[in-house]
């Protein structure tokens, strides 16, 4: 496998890098074993993306680093305004009917308790979810009975994330967690093939969609260099196709938080705006204010698009090289997620559920790429 480490200085130049396809962190498609890795490194006070590509040049997995992109701030809100005055007291009048008998069992909460799971609503609105990818150590496709095992260790989660539809994963995620609460979010990674992703979900549902969340198209396509325009395109593509299959719930786009802020169009083509963000990359803040970082760029995005935020990927390393004030180890990973958690207490899906032993370390990642597992080394390992 190649890496090709490229620094972004501005939209013009994420433009120019168009025709060098790349995707931004965490890539989730099978990689071919027979590769080797390049690194080349352009320094600049930007952003860079490390593109990993196969033997014949095809992108298969990017990163992205921050450099010196502080977290918005939050500003405080107004004060509310003064209560109106009491309106006057009603003229007397006759006595109100004696209510009729009523159900004396409790109301039924529709958002349920934080961290369980319990069955989620599409789109926006769960209470957290994971990412999951079903690939072994040599780049090869997880059995249907290895996706059971590693998912039957999984818990306290209301979506899981997958990022396309090789390996049959759809069918394998569906079938290892049936007797759950678990609903999928799902993915259609090559905006090239909408319509054979679409079909290929499609097949794996059966006609029944009622376990789907949400079905995202292209992840961190706009900040490898994508035009927003063809995001856009494929987003229409695949909404149609889906409709036709009977699909009618949340469509999307997933990308950076800087992606998502210069180019504002492409969540407002989507349902909802959905981000990856990962404090660590920023390198200038330290795992104990991982939720701030987050609910800022949230917050931000929010409010410049007027639509509600999802994070489809947070987290922090439990190994690997250190990022300026980010520090890659257990207890760091420890701490960020519970600042995630006590920032946000819904709609944020964590980065991942396993290590992901089939990427390639390297220093254009910090040496971290393989350890963002929140359960360590999956069990079918």
């Amino acid at each position: 496998m190649r890496t090709a480490l490229f620094s972004t200085i501005s939209l013009a130049l994420l433009q120019l890098a168009s025709s060098q396809p790349h995707r931004s962190h965490h890539k989730h498609l099978k990689r071919q074993p027979d590769v080797q890795t390049k690194v080349e490194v352009v320094t600049v006070n930007a952003q860079d993306v490390v593109v990993y590509v196969d033997g014949q040049g095809h992108p298969v997995s990017t990163t992205t680093i921050y450099h010196n992109q502080p977290a918005p701030t939050h500003a405080a809100p107004p004060p509310p305004p003064p209560p109106p005055p009491p309106p006057p007291p009603p003229p007397p009048s006759a006595p109100a009917p004696k209510p009729d008998p009523v159900d004396n069992q409790p109301a039924q909460s529709h958002q349920g308790p934080p961290n369980t799971g319990g069955s989620a609503p599409s789109g926006p609105g769960f209470k957290s979810g994971v990412s999951y990818s079903p690939y072994n150590a040599d780049n090869s496709c997880k059995t249907p009975q290895q996706v059971a095992t590693d998912l039957s260790k999984v818990s306290g989660y209301q979506v899981i994330r997958l990022y396309g539809t090789d390996c049959d994963q759809v069918a394998n995620v569906l079938a290892a967690t049936k007797d759950s609460n678990v609903n999928l979010f799902l993915g259609i990674f090559d905006i090239a093939q909408v319509q054979k992703e679409s079909q290929t979900i499609a097949n794996a549902v059966h006609g029944d969609w009622s376990r789907v969340n949400t079905i995202s198209v292209g992840n961190e396509l706009v900040n490898k260099g994508t035009d927003p325009g063809a995001v856009i395109g494929a987003i229409g593509q695949a909404r149609s196709a889906l409709k036709a299959a009977g699909y009618s719930g949340p469509v999307v786009t997933v990308d950076t938080m800087m992606a998502m802020t210069n180019h504002p169009e492409i969540c407002k083509a989507s349902d909802y705006c959905a981000i990856n963000c990962h404090a660590f990359f920023d390198g200038n803040t330290p795992a104990e204010k991982s939720g701030e970082f987050v609910k800022g760029w949230v917050d931000k995005i929010g409010q410049a698009t007027g639509k509600t935020v999802v994070v489809t990927e947070t987290g922090w390393p439990t190994q690997g090289d250190n990022n300026g004030v980010a520090i890659a180890s257990q207890d760091s990973h420890q701490a960020a997620l519970s600042s995630i958690k006590e920032a946000f207490s819904s709609n944020v899906i964590f980065y991942s559920a396993y290590n992901d032993m089939w990427k390639k370390n390297g220093p254009g990642t910090f040496n971290a790429e393989q350890y963002w597992g929140l359960n360590g080394n999956a069990p079918s390992s």
